[in-house]
């Protein structure tokens, strides 16, 4: 099967440019009421008591609500819409104020007042870890499984159980060989500590959603959600109703990345049922930067150890994650990215998930490989500097290829490692000449794909268009790669095909929109449901043509018999036939399933060059260049656009964009004044370039696309500086004055 070469606009692009498109904070219904929180402005406390009453008398409140207001709360947690008797972290809501108007919502939110008794608070991951440090959360909690499974990650490595630090959620161990004795006689072994801080999702449309209950007892919920059917089951057992009474419609998103799966609607559920009447919540931008999820910061001490020809021997990492308030689940994901990647005989990985007194973290695109890629990485480009070698040179001789073991024991299947390499070897942003004070960075990453079953239906219109309905919200332009593996399915062209996301009452079952996995998860099923559509058409045209269903063809909207165009019939008559009153065809109404059973690893390389000032440690990054294997590219321009967009994320991470906490617990960079998104004039022109090896469980030989492209570019970007600067860089962001002050002390 052949993909169309020509790439498509967005089905819903016109609508977002020109404004049309209603976003969940357009949303106005009938006695619809306004949602604000009160938040904590401590760390860690215990609640004295929470007085509201002059906040009630505000005009316009219509109820004030506390966690001992809501039912089924009987347990201080981090996690519980509302504070329960204590608080973990500094903007964790303890009330909410419900009123007539968001305005007068504020008002009264800001009367509220909430006496603490103040407790010693967890800030510093490697001080929580201490014996005498303040437990964060609860000696029982561990690592969340299925928050981790909704990203294609584990909440652990291996089974053998390791003894936990304080503080300290969960352990992941993966060991390979003899570690020790290897890096004793390793002819070149790099040491060293890589720090990457911790970063927000800063997509353009903060939290919102609505919730409004039904006459008949149940839920709706509108929420510009990535996974509809998570908040469907999350608020239905919460609310103690069955799912098919919650009806979760997935609003056209303003951006996620991971944070956007459940994070407000529980508590709208909740309000909404105590007041029957429709509620409203939209996070102010303050509000998001402390109540929204953010990626966690990481800590790795590394030890890599080389043969002088470059055969990698050894690898031992002990790191941690800095999860805030919450149990963690990366550290098992990032272990098989350090153990698997490259061909390394022995290693000892141990990841720690450390709970703290900050905001609780959570997936941002590619959870655990940025992390785990900025340290591999750097150590690798260390290692290339040390035994003077080509640092691709020096990746391709060692890279992990198919059949290879991964980090979990398993075998690698067929991957583009080394494609990705070479062309990135002979791209012009990595070959050309230096300039002056020039130098350029490379770095590989690799993202492994989650998969879930899915389904999806197709029915074909009186006007001869393609309806295919799915249950997975469009945040990158899936929509438009669906309709296209659906035309090539059905055997017409992609702009009479139409992919509606249809609502958790209606849609067939679909994955999160999350860990690369829509278009690879729910692609066959787009596939299987067209194809059906098309053969039951033609199985009313064999009637009306007496033609056998493998003689006919269907041909500008019609379907005619091969050889002889002539004999053809509209296909709005076949759709009328099968519809009409006392008709004897049956409708044309088509299913299809997917269950994908095995991953295809994505491998990507992107390459940085800069230009650096070395009297006052300023660079200025002058080009850059993105390799990656998608597989086969169902719709080229978007996946050059999700290229673009990953990549200047992972550069963020290394120039400016950080979570910044003082000692107290309080977020330092908590608004855009202070969280430094990259600038259009740090971002040069990204070159793309696509690698398509075929996935051959993938919907048209088609992999993942949107993690990879996050990864691999801060650590491209630190080598690059690392190498015009003469200052090994091993913390991002990148400090330049860090920059200037090494290099005048010789180190």
């Amino acid at each position: 099967m052949s993909v169309p070469a020509a790439g498509r606009r967005r089905q819903e692009g016109s609508e977002k440019v020109t404004g049309a498109t209603r976003f969940t904070a357009d949303m106005e219904l009938a006695g619809l009421l306004h949602v604000q929180l009160v938040l904590s402005h401590t760390p860690s406390a215990r609640i004295r008591s929470i007085d509201v009453e002059t906040a009630r008398a505000v005009p316009g409140v219509v109820d004030i609500v506390t966690g001992p207001d809501l039912p089924g709360l009987d347990r201080a947690a981090p996690d519980l819409p509302l504070a329960f008797g204590q608080v973990f972290y500094a903007g964790q809501p303890v009330a909410a104020v419900v009123a007539e108007t968001e305005s007068a919502a504020a008002d009264a939110a800001a009367l509220v007042q909430v006496d603490y008794e103040e407790t010693p608070p967890a800030i510093d991951p490697i001080a929580a870890m201490a014996d005498q440090a303040p437990l964060v959360l609860g000696e029982g909690d561990g690592a969340a499984a299925e928050d981790a499974s909704l990203h294609g990650a584990s909440a652990a490595a291996d089974g053998a159980p390791d003894a936990r630090p304080r503080n300290v959620s969960g352990v992941a161990h993966l060991r390979r060989g003899d570690t020790d004795a290897a890096l004793k006689s390793a002819e070149v072994v790099v040491k060293g500590t890589y720090r990457i801080a911790g970063a927000h999702h800063s997509f353009m449309e903060p939290h919102v959603a609505v919730a409004r209950p039904e006459p008949d007892g149940g839920m709706t919920i509108w929420s510009s959600t990535q996974g509809p059917f998570v908040v469907r089951d999350t608020v239905a057992g919460l609310i103690d109703l069955p799912p098919h009474k919650v009806r979760v419609v997935a609003m056209p998103v303003g951006g996620g990345f991971g944070g956007k799966i459940s994070l407000l609607e529980p508590l709208l559920a909740l309000l909404a049922a105590r007041l029957r009447r429709p509620v409203r919540l939209a996070l102010g931008r303050s509000h998001e930067f402390v109540v929204g999820h953010p990626a966690p910061a990481a800590q790795f001490e590394l030890e890599l150890g080389a043969k002088r020809d470059g055969t990698l021997v050894a690898l031992r990492v002990r790191f941690h994650y800095d999860n805030g308030a919450s149990s963690g689940w990366h550290a098992g994901l990032t272990a098989s990215f350090l153990g698997g990647t490259y061909r390394i005989p022995n290693y000892d990985l141990r990841g720690f998930e450390v709970s703290t007194n900050k905001t609780p973290t959570d997936a941002y695109r590619a959870p655990g490989a940025t992390q785990a890629y900025f340290a591999l990485e750097s150590a690798m480009d260390e290692l290339a500097a040390r035994l003077e070698v080509d640092p691709i040179e020096l990746r391709l001789a060692n890279v992990s290829r198919e059949g290879d073991p991964t980090a979990d024991g398993q075998r690698w299947p067929r991957i583009a490692s080394v494609e990705v390499l070479e062309e990135a070897r002979r791209h012009p942003v990595y070959a050309a000449p230096l300039g002056a004070d020039e130098a350029v960075g490379v770095a590989l990453g690799a993202w492994g794909g989650a998969r879930t079953p899915s389904a999806a239906g197709c029915r074909v219109e009186p006007d001869g268009t393609v309806s295919v309905m799915v249950g997975s919200p469009d945040i990158s332009g899936t929509a438009t790669g669906l309709a296209m593996i659906a035309a090539e399915a059905f055997g017409i062209s992609p702009d009479k095909v139409r992919v509606e996301v249809g609502d958790t009452a209606s849609a067939p079952f679909g994955p999160t929109s999350s860990g690369s996995q829509v278009t690879y998860s729910l692609g066959g099923a787009v596939f299987e449901a067209a194809r059906e559509a098309r053969r039951q058409l033609l199985e009313i045209a064999t009637e009306e043509l007496e033609a056998a269903p493998e003689d006919l063809d269907i041909i500008g909207g019609r379907v005619a018999v091969k050889g002889a165009p002539g004999r053809s019939v509209e296909i709005t008559k076949l759709v009328r036939l099968s519809t009409e009153f006392m008709g004897r065809h049956r409708p044309i109404q088509a299913t299809g399933r997917s269950a994908v059973q095995a991953a295809s690893p994505m491998f990507t390389v992107h390459i940085a060059r800069v230009r650096i000032d070395r009297e006052t440690g300023a660079f200025q990054l002058i080009g850059y260049a993105a390799i990656q294997d998608v597989g086969r590219a169902i719709n080229p321009p978007e996946v050059e656009g999700q290229i673009h967009g990953g990549a200047t994320q992972a550069l963020g991470r290394a120039l400016g964009e950080q979570l910044v906490y003082d000692g107290d617990g309080q977020l330092r960079t908590a608004s855009f004044l202070d969280y430094e998104l990259p600038a259009v004039d740090q971002i040069p022109d990204i070159d793309v370039t696509l690698i398509e090896v075929p996935s051959p469980v993938g919907p048209l030989g088609a992999k993942g696309v949107g993690e990879p492209p996050a990864i691999p570019g801060t650590a491209a970007l630190a080598n690059a500086v690392s190498r015009a600067s003469g200052v090994r860089v091993r913390d991002v962001p990148i400090d330049r004055w860090l920059l200037v002050g090494t290099a005048k002390d010789g180190r």
